[in-house]
């Protein structure tokens, strides 16, 4: 057997194996997007990534001469992990998200045969590919802010004879020239959810967006209204980038006075102190955590209009309602 034959042959062994991990895992349910996993090889769209931070960034790619380094490379590839795929200055700016999560959104976008889709964040273009299986490529849109990632994910694309639309813009703004949307996916974290998109969405739409560290999933009624909840998942991502940057970064709360050092790192509890920073101090949403029995992300959701945005926890109508998008107060 040729050297090029053994290397295509490990290549689809451990994208079979990864598929196979995905449905043993519970995160392909659907039959149709099981096909598209094991249809559209992961490695096409990630031939390098780095490994480890800050100064100690090292490039790992599918040609290296040492064979040691392509099997990390492979391995890396088909494990169940986000992936750096572009770096500027030692920080993230792209990257391919964790398979499992990947899978869990695509079922939790809910498309039907015929839905148009636009996706924001285009990546590698592998999210893209998986879409276009499903749905075929006339039906799929992807955004990104940068010519350079998407030259490239039109590349990744084109290798499996993928040519969905491919836009270079800011993704908070949309892409009109292809709406109406039925379904909008967000692969980069949100501050809120960009008002352009409602308008853009025929009525009965779903967006399925980062927020937080967890994932809205919301019914768009009309242009000037949206409201759902989140979903139980846990989501972290690159935060979008362009007009609707974030006026305080995702993670930070400012310092966490009178939180129990064990809730500091309490994942569900960072949630809410991030859904609702800069209206409750961190002593405040400690109260409110106890008091509400420790909620979980299911019970928080977002209520979009055209006069501002609010997230609530059981109630749009409730007692607990915070405006989002207010700016961190420093306590």
């Amino acid at each position: 057997m040729s050297t090029g034959g053994t290397v295509r042959d490990l290549r689809e062994t451990a994208h079979a194996a990864q598929v196979r991990e995905l449905v043993a895992a519970g995160a392909l349910e659907d039959p149709d997007w099981r096909a598209a996993f094991a249809a559209v090889p992961r490695h096409l769209f990630v031939p390098w990534f780095w490994t480890g931070r800050g100064a100690g960034h090292e490039r790992l790619w599918g040609e290296d001469p040492d064979p040691e380094l392509r099997a990390r490379w492979l391995r890396g590839v088909y494990a169940d992990a986000p992936l750096a795929t572009r770096l500027r200055d030692g920080e993230l700016v792209s990257s391919s998200s964790q398979p499992s999560l990947m899978a869990k959104m695509l079922e939790a976008l809910q498309v039907r045969d015929g839905d148009n889709v636009l996706e924001i964040g285009a990546g590698t273009g592998y999210n893209a590919a998986l879409l276009c299986h499903r749905l075929g490529e006339d039906l799929v849109t992807t955004v990104d802010l940068e010519e350079e990632i998407t030259e490239s994910a039109r590349a990744h694309l084109a290798l499996l004879g993928y040519r969905p639309t491919v836009v270079t813009g800011d993704g908070a703004r949309g892409c009109p020239s292809r709406a109406p949307f039925d379904r909008i996916l967000v692969t980069c974290t949100l501050p809120l959810i960009p008002h352009a998109w409602l308008g853009q969405c025929r009525p009965g739409a779903r967006i399925l967006a980062p927020l937080s560290t967890g994932l809205i999933a919301l019914r768009v009624r009309d242009p000037d209204f949206a409201e759902g909840r989140f979903l139980h998942t846990s989501a972290y991502f690159v935060p979008l980038r362009g007009a609707t940057a974030s006026p305080h970064p995702v993670g930070t709360t400012g310092p966490l006075h009178g939180v129990p050092y064990d809730l500091v790192e309490n994942e569900r509890f960072q949630f809410l102190l991030i859904l609702t920073a800069g209206v409750l101090h961190p002593r405040e949403a400690l109260d409110l955590w106890r008091r509400e029995d420790r909620p979980a992300r299911e019970r928080f959701g977002v209520t979009v209009t055209d006069g501002g945005q609010w997230s609530w926890l059981d109630d749009p109508q409730g007692p607990y309602v915070w405006p989002l998008g207010e700016p961190a107060e420093q306590v």
